[in-house]
C-alpha cells in the first residue's frame, strides 16, 4: 500500500538518453552530491553507477544474472537503513520510481527504472572502509527492471571462471545452501587482498605475507608436494574466501601472517577455522609466519590445535615434528 506519493515533474527521460547532472536535479530535484540521492520534490530515487568512485569503497555494483546489484550509501562504519538506503528499501510504500544512471558527474546516461526484488530485495557482505580498509558490513540492493531498460557489458559484474551468473545470485539470494569449493593456483595469492587494502602499512604487510608464501611453497614443492590453495564461497556472501596454502600431498592448510603478534596469530586461528569446515579431508591447520612465536603464543597456537611454521637457514622448520617441513 502507498503511503506517500509526492508530487512533481512527470518522468521524460527514455533508457539510453544522457543528461548533465546538474540539469537533471534542476527538473527533478535531489543532491548533487552521492550516489543514492532520493528527491523531497518528485517521486523518483536516482542512484549513480561508477566503478571508479565506489571501488575504493569495497562497492559491489553491476548485473548479476537478470538482477542489478547496488551498494547502499554509507563510506564508514556498517551501512544503515537511513537517508537513501531507507528510502530505497520503502521505495514501493512511499511511491517512488527507483533510477539508475551511469556515471556520477557531469553527463549521466540514464539506463531505466528499476524496483526491488521482492524475494529477496537485499543482502549484506563485508567490505573495506576507503581510508582504513577496516572491514565493515554495507549493503546491497538486489534490483529488477521496470520495463525497458539498458544492458551493457560494461555494466556486467566480472565474475570467476567457475561460477556462472544465475549460480552467483542463487548463492547470494539464499537459495542455495551449499559452498563453492575450486582449486586455485598459487600464483594468485592475495591478489584479492591486496587489491582492498588502502593504507600503506596493510598494503606491505599483504606484500610481505606474498613473499613467505611464494618461498614456502617453493620449498615444498622441492620435496615433492602438490601445493596450491582454495576459493570457498560461502552460501549467503558475495565475495570469496580465499586460503593462503594447501599442501594436497599431505593434507596440510596454512594461514601466512607477515608478523607473529597476537592480534594476527588470533586472526589467524580464526580465518584457518572458517577455511578448514569447508574440507572433508580435515586438514592439519599450520600459521606461517616470518619468525618463531614466543612461547605463549605458542600455548596460544596448541590449544587451538593450530601448528606454527617458520623460515630457519636455506628452509623451513615447524613445532609439529616436522608435519609441515
Amino acid at each position: 500500500m502507498v503511503n506517500a506519493v509526492i508530487e512533481g515533474t512527470p518522468w521524460h527521460l527514455g533508457p539510453g538518453e544522457s543528461i548533465r547532472r546538474t540539469e537533471l536535479h534542476q527538473i527533478y530535484g535531489g543532491s548533487r552530491q552521492g550516489g543514492t540521492i532520493p528527491s523531497r520534490s518528485t517521486p523518483n530515487i536516482m542512484l549513480f553507477l561508477d566503478r571508479d568512485v565506489g571501488s575504493p569503497h569495497g562497492y559491489f555494483d553491476g548485473w548479476v544474472g537478470d538482477r542489478f546489484y547496488y551498494t547502499g550509501h554509507g563510506q564508514k562504519g556498517d551501512q544503515r537503513f537511513r537517508a537513501g538506503n531507507g528510502a530505497v528499501v520503502r521505495h514501493r510504500d512511499d511511491g517512488r520510481a527507483i533510477r539508475v544512471f551511469r556515471g556520477a558527474g557531469g553527463l549521466v546516461t540514464y539506463l531505466g527504472e528499476f524496483a526491488l526484488d521482492e524475494d529477496r530485495p537485499y543482502f549484506r557482505m563485508e567490505a573495506p572502509e576507503s581510508e582504513t580498509g577496516v572491514p565493515r558490513q554495507v549493503i546491497v540492493f538486489r534490483l529488477v527492471p521496470v520495463g525497458s531498460v539498458i544492458r551493457d557489458p560494461r555494466d556486467e559484474l566480472e565474475l570467476p571462471d567457475e561460477i556462472s551468473a544465475p549460480e552467483l545470485d542463487a548463492i547470494i539470494s539464499g537459495q542455495r545452501d551449499e559452498a563453492v569449493v575450486v582449486r586455485v593456483p598459487v600464483e594468485q595469492q592475495n591478489v584479492e587482498e591486496v587489491e582492498v587494502c588502502r593504507t600503506t602499512d596493510s598494503y606491505t604487510a599483504t606484500r610481505a605475507e606474498q613473499t613467505l608464501v611464494l618461498a614456502y611453497c617453493q620449498f615444498l614443492e622441492g620435496r615433492g608436494s602438490v601445493v596450491s590453495r582454495f576459493r570457498v564461497r560461502p552460501p549467503g556472501e558475495a565475495r570469496p574466501i580465499v586460503c593462503d596454502v594447501y599442501d594436497e600431498t599431505r593434507n596440510n592448510l596454512l594461514e601466512a601472517k607477515g608478523s607473529g603478534t597476537r592480534g594476527e596469530l588470533r586472526m589467524a586461528i580464526g580465518q584457518l577455522t572458517d577455511y578448514a569446515r569447508f574440507q572433508k579431508s580435515a586438514p592439519a591447520l599450520a600459521v606461517l609466519v616470518p619468525t618463531r612465536p614466543r612461547q605463549d603464543l605458542e600455548e596460544l597456537l596448541t590449544a587451538a590445535r593450530v601448528s606454527a611454521v617458520w623460515p630457519e637457514g636455506k628452509g623451513f622448520v615447524d613445532n609439529a615434528r616436522g608435519r609441515f617441513s
